[in-house]
């Protein structure tokens, strides 16, 4: 395994889009109906790729395959979870072959040394109940809960903010 971090592109959208599905699709069982909701989403290539188009993208490869992602969304995106004045991490994924490798810290990590240098003051993200794993890393790097927001797929999400 020789795992490289590297910004994402354009290019990359059919790989993210599966990896999006890989990732993701462990939490199937926890969601029950509500899986075919975030499926949906998941599945929505349009979306991904404005996303893509507004963030930096962050990946993670082994040899050519994409198996890790990250996307950091500048301030100045304001939606009805994030406020204009920070920045926020979206759909870190992980392919269920590499978790506990390291690769989601070292995202992450990437976003906050990439909102530093983008003069950012807050970085945020939303994580769920079922997400132990991705709010046991947020929690060690430093991010802390600000706020509990309403449910999203009948499950507990709260809003984590670090300040920069």
């Amino acid at each position: 395994m020789n795992l490289i971090y590297t910004l994402g592109t354009l290019s990359d959208a059919q790989q993210l889009y599966k990896l999006g599905l890989q990732s993701y699709g462990v939490f199937e069982k926890t969601l029950g109906d509500e899986w075919q909701t975030m499926k949906s989403n998941l599945q929505d290539l349009d979306a991904l790729q404005e996303l893509i188009n507004k963030a930096q993208t962050f990946i993670c490869k082994d040899g050519e395959s994409i198996v890790g992602m990250i996307f950091l969304v500048p301030s100045g995106n304001p939606t009805n979870i994030y406020s204009a004045d920070q920045c926020y991490i979206r759909k870190l994924g992980v392919h269920p072959e590499y978790i506990g490798k390291g690769i989601a810290y070292n995202l992450v990590d990437m976003c906050i040394t990439a909102a530093k240098a983008n003069g950012e003051q807050t970085i945020a993200l939303h994580t769920s109940e079922f997400m132990d794993a991705a709010r046991h890393i947020y929690e060690n790097i430093g991010f802390s809960i600000e706020k509990e927001i309403p449910p999203i797929f009948g499950k507990r999400y709260w809003l984590y903010t670090l300040t920069l």
